[in-house]
């Protein structure tokens, strides 16, 4: 036990007591940007459990609890629930092992890995019914943007927007908010990107769930094939774009009939994603005093330009990130 953590004494006897009092070793499993913490318990015989420390008063764990049983009923492969205690915020989950999709990706594998991934997310996406989870709305997609000129510009380079400046990202912001809002709405993620997906079995297995919503249907795709921590050439995002668009019409699911129309929305949806981004790795970094999630921006600041440049209506957009940098 860390000197003085408390949690996780805690923790550890809330595991004993579900364990019915086997031995194990408790070991970091894996790092989050919330408050989040996951172990990972090793049994005397060799088998593994998780276990979450999710503190009350600043995470809530029964959406976790929830969407965990949501995708397991879709077919997709989720840790299952094996004891909980939402009251002190502990979990104890099936363990999906250490291999993930960020790790083992390569150029070789990545193809059979993102049609799983594909796959998979077709499943979660049928699965869609309406009032189970909350909408992704006007206010959430703009509470999420916001925080570019709050955090990113504010606080990270420390710079105010001028009344022009302002304007030109509020021009943006309606077009964005108005192309998600102009989507079809299934099951979204919110994350679906290689650090939350495991190479398993089945696969992928699916983490980081909890804040999944009912949202535009581009959103988890744009997740996963624009990463915060691994890009691919454009080339090879169109083409699994293009599969998925194929296999999601193919289910029923509806996209766009025409693949133009569903790439524009792909990338719109991508932009609102990267400016939500940007703001939430320098409030990581300057409010959590997170710093390593920082040196991901540039990646995010090319997403973003790329995709304004491509449109007219964003154009504005390429300019104000110039006067910025």
């Amino acid at each position: 036990m860390i000197h003085g953590d408390t949690r996780r004494a805690a923790l550890e006897d809330w595991l004993r007591d579900e364990l019915r009092g086997a031995s194990f070793t408790l070991t970091p499993a894996s790092e989050d940007a919330s408050f989040r913490r996951y172990f990972r318990a090793t049994l005397a015989d060799g088998t593994t459990r998780i276990a979450m420390d999710a503190p009350p008063q600043k995470e809530d764990c029964r959406p976790f609890v929830r969407v965990a049983g949501m995708l397991d009923r879709a077919g997709v492969h989720a840790p299952k629930i094996l004891a909980q205690d939402l009251e002190q915020g502990f979990l104890m989950l099936s363990d999906l092992g250490t291999r993930t999709y960020l790790n083992e990706l390569n150029s070789t594998n990545a193809a059979a890995l993102f049609a799983d991934a594909i796959e998979a997310l077709v499943r979660w996406q049928l699965a869609t019914r309406p009032g189970e989870l909350p909408a992704y709305d006007e206010a959430l997609l703009r509470r999420e943007m916001n925080l570019f000129p709050e955090w990113y510009v504010g606080r990270h380079l420390r710079k105010e927007l001028s009344p022009a400046q302002k304007q030109t990202l509020e021009a943006v912001f309606a077009a964005l908010v108005k192309s998600a809002l102009g989507q079809p709405v299934v099951y979204v993620h919110r994350d679906y990107m290689p650090r939350n997906l495991m190479v398993s079995n089945p696969n992928p297995g699916v983490l980081d769930f909890q804040d999944a919503v009912l949202g535009p249907i581009t959103y988890d795709m744009v997740s996963l094939l624009r990463d915060a921590f691994l890009s691919w050439d454009e080339e090879r995002v169109l083409d699994w774009t293009v599969r998925y668009w194929e296999k999601a019409k193919g289910a029923g699911l509806p996209v766009a009939s025409d693949f133009g129309e569903f790439w524009r929305a792909f990338e719109w949806m991508g932009l609102q994603r990267h400016l939500k981004v940007l703001g939430i790795f320098a409030r990581i970094n300057y409010r959590d005093g997170k710093p390593k999630y920082l040196g991901d921006t540039p990646r995010f600041i090319g997403y973003a330009t790329s995709v304004a440049k491509r449109y007219r209506d964003l154009a504005p957009l390429v300019r104000l990130l110039d006067e910025l940098a």
